[in-house]
């Protein structure tokens, strides 16, 4: 019987580029060309839901990242340059951050759980949700008040390492918070990248222009030992700066709420004064005539014509109605929203400064304490804003509510209405700065995102506080007050406080960056330009390896190449780099002594492989002696023979390892049973989960798909299905042979994380190589 079962098969309408498997879910997510994010399940291969593009993510998907935890998988998008986070069970987009360049690859990994160097932080958490209230959820919206928690996950740290071109190289914390920007790649263009899970290394897969101008690549680690020595300092402070990035989000949405609240319909009243105003022929004031109005009854013609034809009583009551509830809504917002998202961001910052004076601890991860500061006095300007803000709708309410009323006002709303129009009507020769004559509503001054200072600043002349600082000498200029910018609009405010949060947040990442330093760069071989050929990363977790596995099909077609570097820089590993001969006897296993007969042999080429778990890897292969070029197999590879040499390989740095070949220890390798031909499909490319046991085949022309349980044989029940899976796949087969490819190695994917994610060249070789530089994919 076949080994592996099938359980699903489908043909696609788009061709797909990337393959990622839920690291500990039976779910895989792929993305096509037409920039739509798919989630199937195992079974049947039935879709659980799409995500399509749209103007705020984008249509150029470049690369896919599980979170170890499986419950948000990350995208990156080329065309808009950006990174999103997108919950798992709901197709919701969590979360989006911009990158400098479009993003090639991506690597999410977590680190060892250490119980006696993180229980503590779990401790901190609880106390933060004891002393701070729970975030009301914003009206007509998604956005959750617990967001941050379902964002941060487990307490344990994990990190999403984004690489692209330019030697561009960025580490986030739970996916939000950037820890490190990274300078040690150089100018190099990232094809693969994997942080190991003891957050020693980095090892990064790069792309450089060599001198015969065809890609070369490189292998470079990289010596992270600052965020390995400094974990709990790293995990609390990616914590804290995480809450603070969230709450920050959740600030700029309420602001969003509401500037959505506030209705264009409240400037009719100063509109209509305006014209009054330009049109009306007498030398009179308007405060007169209003007052003329209220005290004694009578009014001019002009203001007659003002009320009964423009204004009218039904368009008052209604402007009225208007106000009273969008200023209600307003101050709503501000109270539950603004100001209890800025206490419990003035909490965290607090507690960072904490932390940032500690310097035995925190410093070496470049807290600052006067940025903190800054930030800290920012967060306060903004709150008192928000008060002063609270203090003008109090106020327009009242006068507003009274001077709607008076048509049928009483003896009580008299004082009212005549503060109203002595503020509001007694400088209409004096125009604003829109060129108006009017300024009477006063509270939509404090939404708008300008820079401009306010046209109807509150009057604070008979404020005694302000008078007592003013006349204090200690007082006037201490630094324990925060500032008020009272000239200054809410979201100029919340802009100076985002500024001045965004420096103490990116101090850290500059430092950590540049204590992030070369340990070794090797030069492996060029590309030329008919191949793109894979390259796996994979993290051994427990003997703390690096593998780089990769092939030289110009050198040595039927070899796959299997690089070995310990994560810690400073630890050597012997017998580092050996060949795998995949010129094998068919069914045998890795213990027959008897040889075998020379008709037995066969000769493959490996064209695509991925890391089972740490001691297997999964490989396609195609036959060198298929003169029609159609037999692929689906083989498991058992290394723990395999990479057992005697022999050590002299790596001379000036060349390239294809230049120096002869010295390479090569290994025999066989697989037995642990193999599948694939029949009716052109198999190409492959993605699999060693945990979940599951693997899933893609064809050359990147429309065909067909998944296996890996640790089961296929039934005799299941060849009917067999049949009917032949007759769906043979016009398939012949649309891929008609195809044309300048090689089929040329087909080629860039690989990290082994099990978890897979890219998938495109259509031209040199297309591929653009698409699939540097990607966690398969």
């Amino acid at each position: 019987m076949p080994a592996f079962r099938q359980v699903g098969e489908k043909q696609l309408p788009n061709p797909i580029l990337y393959m990622a498997w839920s690291p500990n879910r039976d779910l895989i997510a792929l993305a096509n060309t037409s920039g739509e994010l798919l989630l199937h399940r195992l079974a049947n291969f039935q879709r659980v839901w799409s995500l399509l593009p749209n103007e705020n993510t984008g249509k150029e998907i470049t690369s896919l990242a599980w979170r170890p935890d499986g419950k948000v998988l990350a995208f990156s998008v080329g065309d808009t340059k950006q990174v999103v986070l997108c919950d798992a069970e709901k197709a919701e987009i969590l979360h989006l951050f911009a990158v400098e360049y479009p993003a090639s690859c991506m690597h999410w990994m977590e680190v060892q759980d250490d119980s006696s160097t993180l229980s503590s932080f779990s401790e901190s958490e609880d106390e933060s949700s004891r002393f701070l209230p729970k975030l009301p959820s914003l009206p007509k919206s998604e956005e959750k008040s617990d967001e941050v928690t379902n964002l941060l996950g487990e307490v344990r740290l994990n990190i999403l390492v984004v690489g692209g071109p330019s030697g561009f190289v960025e580490l986030y914390a739970y996916g939000l918070y950037k820890i490190a920007t990274l300078s040690g790649v150089g100018y190099r263009t990232c094809r693969s990248l994997g942080l190991s899970s003891d957050l020693k290394s980095l090892s990064v897969i790069t792309e450089i222009r060599s001198t015969e101008d065809n890609p070369e690549i490189h292998y470079i680690q990289l010596d992270t030992g600052l965020l390995s020595s400094c974990l709990p300092e790293l995990t609390k402070m990616a914590r804290k700066f995480t809450h603070i990035s969230t709450l920050l989000r959740y600030l700029r949405l309420s602001l969003t709420c509401m500037c959505e609240a506030w209705e264009d319909i409240l400037m009719q009243m100063d509109l209509r004064l305006t014209k009054f105003v330009q049109e009306k022929n007498t030398s009179t004031q308007v405060q007169d005539e209003f007052l003329e109005l209220l005290l004694w009854g009578h009014a001019s013609s002009e203001l007659q014509a003002l009320l009964m034809n423009q204004l009218t009583v039904k368009g008052l009551k209604m402007l009225g109605q208007s106000i009273d509830s969008s200023y209600s809504s307003i101050q709503k917002l501000v109270i539950s929203h603004l100001q209890s998202g800025s206490e419990a961001l003035l909490y965290h910052l607090s507690e960072v400064k904490g932390m940032a004076l500690w310097k035995q601890k925190f410093q070496p991860l470049g807290l600052d304490p006067a940025a903190i500061e800054d930030a800290i006095v920012a967060v306060g300007s903004f709150t008192l804003k928000a008060s002063e803000l609270l203090q003008v709708i109090d106020k327009s309410m009242k006068n507003f509510k009274a001077f709607f009323r008076w048509l049928y006002m009483t003896q009580k709303d008299l004082a009212f209405v005549a503060d109203f129009l002595s503020e509001h009507f007694s400088n209409e020769e004096l125009f604003d700065r829109k060129g108006k004559y009017f300024n009477v509503e006063r509270v939509g001054q404090y939404l708008k995102d300008e820079d401009e200072d306010l046209v109807s600043p509150p009057n604070m002349e008979g404020n005694q506080w302000v008078t007592f600082v003013k006349q204090s000498t200690y007082l006037k200029d201490s630094p324990l007050l925060f500032p008020t910018y009272p000239q200054k609009s809410l979201h100029f405010v919340k802009r100076m406080m985002e500024g001045s949060i965004d420096l103490c947040l990116q101090k850290p990442a500059e430092v950590i960056g540049h204590s992030i330093k070369q340990a070794v760069c090797l030069r492996l071989y060029t590309v030329p330009e008919r191949y793109s050929l894979f390259l796996i990363l994979w993290n051994d977790k427990k003997a703390g390896m690096h593998y780089v596995v990769f092939c030289m099909p110009d050198i040595s077609p039927s070899k796959i190449y299997i690089l070995r570097r310990a994560t810690d820089p400073n630890r050597s590993v012997p017998k580092g780099l050996v060949a795998l001969n995949l010129n094998t006897p068919l069914n045998s296993s890795i213990d027959d002594e008897t040889p075998a007969p020379a008709s037995a042999y066969s000769s493959y080429s490996c064209l695509d492989a991925r890391f089972y778990d740490d001691e297997t890897l999964t490989v396609v292969l195609r036959s060198l002696e298929d003169d029609e070029n159609k037999m692929r197999i689906l083989t498991q590879l058992h290394l723990n023979s395999a990479v057992s040499w005697d022999e050590e390989f002299t790596w001379d740095l000036t060349l390239r390892l294809e230049q120096q070949t002869e010295g390479i220890p090569v290994q025999g390798l066989t697989w037995g049973n642990q193999s599948r031909e694939m029949d009716n499909i052109k198999a190409q490319f492959v993605a699999v989960n060693g945990i979940r046991k599951v693997a899933c085949v893609l064809s050359a022309n990147l429309r065909h798909v067909r998944v296996f349980e890996m640790d089961a044989e296929e039934e005799e029940e299941e060849e009917e299905r067999a049949d009917e899976s032949q007759e769906m796949s043979s016009d398939q087969d012949r649309l891929e042979d008609t195809m044309t490819y300048q090689s089929d190695a040329g087909e080629g994917r860039d690989g990290v994380g082994g099990a978890e994610e897979a890219q998938v060249a495109g259509q031209g070789s040199q297309d591929i190589l653009d698409e699939t530089a540097g990607s966690d994919t398969l």
